[in-house]
């Protein structure tokens, strides 16, 4: 299964692919060379292929917990000064993506949408100190009747080009549902009320829907 943000550009991949093939079988004489211009080919094409999967994952949706909203490395876990919507402070939980990591954005909770907004900006790596005020990024809140607002923020790296956010404000949205895509990057940031109970480690492998970043006893 492939996200439709990725349907043009696996498209032309294949049909570019498809070309290479003829290509090299017609003009290519050294069987070696030959061979190896194939597997080239196909080797970008998997790749592509992989980038833009988008494996069902089902999970009853739960309002005493914050899933995690991609898949990835937990990075940071610290309490710092969000000052673009609370200007206040939060703690904040970063998951870095790999290349090689699924890259659709999940919602990491129930609740209705109350500020969405999107920030052009740099291309840092997405580790980088500053990159979650100087990159490209979209910056989300939703209201939970048991979190209150929980604020999440997908950043571009390096290699993102491209940032799909499909919040907007007013929306109810269901935990899990889609919710966008980072094309070949990068990172995402949640911001949660200090005191938080968090349940994940720094350097622990989150996997979107499945991972339970924070949770509630109620």
């Amino acid at each position: 299964m492939f996200h439709k943000e990725g349907g043009k550009i696996i498209l032309i991949s294949t049909t570019l692919f498809v070309f290479l093939l003829l290509a090299a079988d017609k003009f290519i004489d050294v069987e070696w060379l030959r061979m190896t211009v194939m597997l080239i080919g196909l080797f970008f094409l998997i790749m592509i292929l992989q980038f833009f999967r988008n494996p069902k994952r089902f999970h009853n949706p739960d309002d005493t917990i914050v899933t995690a909203p991609v898949d990835g490395k937990v990075v940071v876990i610290e309490e710092v000064y969000e000052g673009e919507y609370f200007k206040d402070q939060r703690l904040q939980v970063s998951i870095f993506m790999s290349p090689v990591n699924v890259h659709v954005t999940r919602y990491p909770v129930n609740g209705k949408v109350k500020f969405s907004k999107y920030h052009p900006g740099k291309y840092l790596v997405a580790w980088h100190p500053k990159a979650s005020t100087e990159n490209e990024r979209t910056t989300v809140v939703i209201e939970n009747r048991i979190f209150g607002e929980v604020l999440y923020r997908q950043i571009a790296g390096a290699l993102a080009k491209r940032i799909v956010n499909y919040a907007q404000e007013g929306m109810q949205v269901v935990q899990g549902n889609d919710a966008g895509f980072i094309k070949f990057g990068s990172r995402v940031d949640i911001y949660l009320p200090i005191g938080t109970k968090i349940d994940v480690k720094l350097g622990q492998k989150a996997i979107g829907n499945k991972t339970i970043i924070a949770s509630k006893n109620v």
